[in-house]
Order: C-alpha cells, then sequence, then structure tokens
C-alpha cells in the first residue's frame, strides 16, 4: 500500500486498535496523534501550566525535543525520555481536550506527524480534515457514548458511570475537531467486534 490512509473518530471509537491492526496487515507504520496531545497535556501537568493558557503550553512545547516514533507500538519521547507509560490517566483524561482545543497546540501536534515519512495509517483527530486532507484512504470510526465509555473502562482503573461522564464531557468539547472530512467513509462499530471492524476497513481500501 502507498500513500496514506486515516482513521478518525471520537474518543474511544477504536481508533487506535483497529489502525494498529490495519497497519500490521499492510505492512506499513501507524500513527497516534493522540498520544502527542496526550503528551503535551502531561508536560503541562507536570510544569505546573494551566491547559487554558495557550502561550504558555507552547513555550512549554517548544522548549522540549518531542517526537513521535512509530512502529508495532507508538512511542513519544521528550529530550529522550520515553513518556508512553504516563499518558492513559485519568489526570491526563480529563485536561486533553482542553490543550487540544488551542489551534497552535494541533499545529504543533501536524508538524510532529508531518515529519514521519507515507505511507503509513494515521489515527486521531482531524486526521483526515487538517492534517492530511490529501489521503487517498479515509475513514471515520463512531459508537454510542454507551459503548464507547465501556471500552475506555476496560483501560481505566476507574468505574464505567465515571469514565461515561468524562467521556461526554470530552464529546462536548472535541466537537470542533470530531466531524468527519466530506469524503471519508463512516462506520458505526457500536455492534462490532474488532476483527469486523478491521475487515470492513481492508475490504473498502481502494487500490
Amino acid at each position: 500500500m502507498r500513500g496514506i490512509v486515516t482513521l478518525d473518530g471520537p474518543s474511544a471509537s477504536g481508533k487506535s486498535s483497529v489502525a494498529k491492526r490495519v497497519a500490521e496487515v499492510l505492512g506499513v507504520p501507524y500513527l497516534s496523534s493522540g498520544l502527542l496531545y496526550r503528551a503535551a497535556a502531561l508536560l503541562a501537568l507536570r510544569a505546573g501550566v494551566d491547559p487554558k493558557d495557550e502561550a504558555g503550553l507552547l513555550r512549554l512545547l517548544e522548549a522540549r525535543r518531542v517526537r513521535l516514533v512509530p512502529g508495532r507500538e507508538n512511542r513519544v519521547l521528550a529530550d529522550g525520555e520515553d513518556l508512553t507509560p504516563f499518558l492513559h490517566t485519568l489526570e491526563v483524561d480529563r485536561v486533553v481536550s482542553e490543550v487540544a482545543r488551542h489551534p497552535g497546540v494541533r499545529a504543533w501536534v501536524n508538524e510532529r506527524l508531518k515529519e514521519v515519512p507515507p505511507p503509513f495509517v494515521a489515527e486521531g483527530r482531524d486526521m483526515g480534515t487538517a492534517v492530511f486532507p490529501e489521503a487517498p484512504h479515509k475513514f471515520y470510526l463512531t459508537a454510542s457514548p454507551e459503548v464507547r465509555a465501556r471500552r475506555r473502562a476496560k483501560e481505566r482503573p476507574s468505574d464505567y458511570e465515571a469514565v461515561l461522564r468524562d467521556l461526554l464531557v470530552r464529546d462536548e468539547r472535541d466537537k470542533a475537531q470530531s466531524a468527519p472530512a466530506p469524503d471519508a467513509l463512516v462506520l458505526d462499530t457500536s455492534g462490532m467486534t474488532l476483527d469486523e471492524v478491521v475487515a470492513w476497513v481492508l475490504a473498502h481500501l481502494k487500490d
């Protein structure tokens, strides 16, 4: 496969799991834009920078050498430190949407993603619209909030109700970034297994 495949969708819609599997089948790397937003959120939490302070966030990010390392599992390095083990926590979950709302932070993430040469499968927000509008293969995965909360609750040391509340708040914050590209194929994964979603995406990849 040559070129770029984009997988967009709201939080916990299955983007990461599907991207990993599709990339593995195609024999190309996958890119997780969400990890870069999470890295920005983690660095802000560590440094005591207000997630609403765009200028402060950008000063912090520009002072650190942050890069995404694609592979079977993506990693994010900041000045050589592997931040990956610390990115999926409820604390990061609760501030990452606020961080990602800033145009300057989104531009910073996009720059990091564009440092990686294609082919690859890119998943996250804005992938098929703002980041890789030229991608020939675009997919948008979604699911009901309840289904997504159950999926996320399995990954977090928290109960379903708490995860659902946080997820609904994130959905509201992320509306601007969550619209599918006009030429994306949209799939509701609520009643589907991971294998079924992967098979559907692979079947719809154009030659």
